[in-house]
């Protein structure tokens, strides 16, 4: 009995299992960092895209996650997850290394982007309609918060690090060599993965229909029936059509309009991420003095008006990469406070049977919103002009807010006291 409640009171980055994902997870991060920026760096600098193909690249990443309640309906009947969370991880690795291949041999084109970004975006689907259920059975309900602060810590970390270093790499060994970068680091969260033990019982509901297409019309019904995972899922949608708006562009503004090189553009968002720490360490505190729906509330207000401001960085060097930086600190530590708690809410509040058909409805129509406002952004900034896109993004997607605000996730006070609701 003493050994269980030390257990159950040991800090969890001792746990070796979550340690060990953890670790695995914070060399992924890292490595998606360098391509977030070497990706649309290929087409700006070496391809010379236009705004509109910048937008489509951008899409395509996102373009997969349409498909993500029909891949989270399948992954449900599948007992295996984590053997799927190190196929997606192999097949992502496979597909980054394609880019520094093609460069070598001179074979590097805007097509050739399209395909690797699909990839890379189908990849990330099957990770993530695999990764709840593997995350409810790494860690208890009671370290629901504590688990989502360390892993959103670790990717506020990677930001901080990840641009710098990638725009360093880019200057000394171009974009498209960088990247292998990332291709090492999916090697590494696969292996992590695949030494991590967890118990995967029997799938439930195997009585169900077997039809596949009718489990993913059950995981769409659960989310519109459900009150918490319907209006988290309203808020999330909002937010990312709008920060896509602005996120398709905002690598182009930063080197044609600011004329910034890719190593001052890597510090800028460096510096800035380090509002991800911040956020990730003071999410939990924020959720137990405001309560985690309302500490949801104001992260999302945070992560999107600080884009309306980035039309603002004008003048020497100094003064754009400043502007740049103070954007992304906000920002960042916006969305840990409304991943981290809202997140957590939303596991606490999915039953184990609906676990990856929710995920992929969620992901279906949070994520698969990414590319159309990715394409929106591309016509904006050709249409009216970049610095008008950013204030548009930037103030629509506040708007988000009120589909929490009108529902009881702002009155949620503690993550434990939720139970899976069957809808």
């Amino acid at each position: 009995m003493t050994e269980l409640r030390e257990t159950q009171t040991r800090p969890l980055w001792r746990d070796r299992r979550f340690a060990t994902y953890w670790g695995g997870q914070t060399v992924s991060q890292l490595g998606d960092r360098v391509s977030e920026l070497a990706l649309p760096l290929i087409a700006v600098t070496t391809l010379h895209a236009s705004p509109a193909e910048v937008g489509v690249l951008t899409a395509a990443i996102w373009a997969p996650n349409l498909l993500s309640v029909v891949v989270g309906a399948w992954v449900d009947h599948h007992r295996r997850k984590k053997r799927l969370l190190v196929v997606a991880n192999l097949v992502q690795a496979a597909a980054v290394a394609v880019l520094p291949a093609a460069h070598g041999i001179g074979f590097m084109s805007m097509w050739l982007l399209y395909a690797v970004a699909l990839v890379l975006g189908a990849g990330g689907v099957l990770y993530q309609t695999s990764y709840q259920p593997f995350f409810a059975r790494l860690v208890r309900r009671d370290q629901y918060l504590q688990a989502n602060s360390l892993l959103s810590a670790t990717r506020s970390g990677s930001f901080i690090a990840g641009p710098a270093l990638g725009g360093l790499l880019i200057q000394a060994v171009t974009a498209p060599v960088a990247m292998v970068v990332d291709a090492v680091s999916f090697v590494a969260s696969a292996l992590a993965i695949a030494s991590v033990r967890v118990e995967e019982p029997p799938v439930a509901g195997r009585h169900e229909s077997p039809r596949l297409w009718r489990r993913a019309v059950e995981g769409l019904r659960f989310l519109r029936r459900h009150p918490y995972l319907r209006a988290t899922l309203g808020c999330s949608t909002v937010l990312n059509f709008f920060t896509f708006v602005a996120s398709a562009v905002v690598i182009l503004f930063a080197s044609r309009t600011l004329e910034l090189d890719a190593g001052q553009i890597g510090l800028a968002f460096g510096v800035g991420a380090v509002g991800g720490l911040v956020g990730a360490v003071g999410a939990s505190r924020m959720a137990r003095r405001l309560g985690p729906g309302v500490a949801g509330v104001v992260g999302a207000v945070l992560f999107c008006a600080p884009l309306a401001f980035i039309p603002l960085a004008s003048g020497p060097d100094w003064v754009k990469i400043a502007v740049l930086a103070a954007v992304e600190f906000v920002s960042s530590v916006g969305v840990m406070f409304y991943d981290i708690n809202v997140n957590s809410i939303q596991t606490a509040m999915t039953p184990d049977r609906m676990r990856s058909r929710s995920a992929g409805a969620y992901a279906t129509v949070n994520y698969g919103i990414r590319p159309l406002g990715a394409l929106l952004g591309g016509l904006m900034a050709e249409w009216v002009g970049i610095p008008i896109t950013l204030v548009v993004a930037g103030v629509c997607g506040c708007l988000g807010v009120l589909f929490l605000w009108r529902s009881p996730v702002v009155r949620t006070r503690r993550v434990e006291d939720l139970d899976a609701v069957e809808v």
